[in-house]
C-alpha cells in the first residue's frame, strides 16, 4: 500500500507533524506500507498512492494556498482514494482561537476525506511575519510548542487501524468509507 503524507507548512511546525504521522504510519503498518512525506508544492500527482493524508498550517482561518491547490488540482483522483485531512493552528493554553480555527468543510467534500482533525501548533515569534505577529499578539498567545505528540501518533494509529481492515489491492472509494 502506498501512502502519501502531504503538507503545507510555512514555518516548519506542521511539517514536523507530518513527519511524525509518516513515522507512526510506517511503524504501525510495517512492510504492508510504503510511506512518503512530501511538501504540497512538490506534489505533481496523487494517482500512484492508495492513501493520502494531507495537512496544512492554518493562517487567518485558512489552509495555506499550496495545500488548497493540491486538493483543487487533484480532487477527482483524491475522491477515489482513502483521504484524511489535518490542520495545525491553534496555540496557547487554552488554545486560541477558541472557536474552530479553520474552515475546511469545502476541502473535506472536494477530497472525499474520511475526516479532519485539528492539532495545536507551535508559536515562535522570531519566525513569524509582521501580520502573523500582530494576530498572535492580539490573541495574547505566548511563544511555545503546543503540539500534542501523543494525539498526533494516536490519530495516525487510528488511520492505520482502518487501513489494516482493508484488504491489500482493494479498490477504495466512497462505498467503503466509515
Amino acid at each position: 500500500m502506498k501512502i502519501l503524507v502531504v503538507v503545507a507548512s510555512r514555518h516548519g511546525g506542521t511539517w514536523e507533524i507530518a513527519e511524525e504521522i509518516g513515522r507512526a504510519l510506517a511503524s504501525e503498518l510495517g512492510e504492508y506500507a510504503d510511506v512518503r512525506v512530501s511538501r504540497a508544492e512538490d506534489v505533481t500527482t496523487v494517482e500512484e498512492f492508495d492513501v493520502v493524508v494531507m495537512g496544512s498550517g492554518v493562517y487567518l482561518g485558512q489552509w495555506l494556498e499550496q495545500a488548497r491547490d493540491v486538493v483543487g488540482k487533484h480532487a477527482e483522483v483524491l475522491r477515489t482514494k482513502d483521504v484524511w485531512l489535518f490542520s495545525s493552528g491553534p496555540a496557547g493554553t487554552p488554545p486560541k482561537p477558541a472557536e474552530d480555527p479553520v474552515d475546511v468543510a469545502r476541502l473535506v467534500v472536494l477530497a472525499g476525506a474520511r475526516g479532519h482533525v485539528v492539532f495545536p501548533g507551535r508559536i515562535d515569534r522570531s519566525l513569524l511575519r509582521f501580520a502573523e505577529r500582530a494576530v498572535v499578539t492580539a490573541l495574547r498567545v505566548k511563544d511555545g510548542d503546543y503540539r500534542d505528540w501523543p494525539a498526533v501518533r494516536a490519530w495516525a494509529g487510528e488511520i492505520a487501524a482502518v487501513l489494516k481492515r482493508t484488504r491489500p489491492g482493494e479498490v477504495r472509494g466512497h462505498a467503503g468509507r466509515d
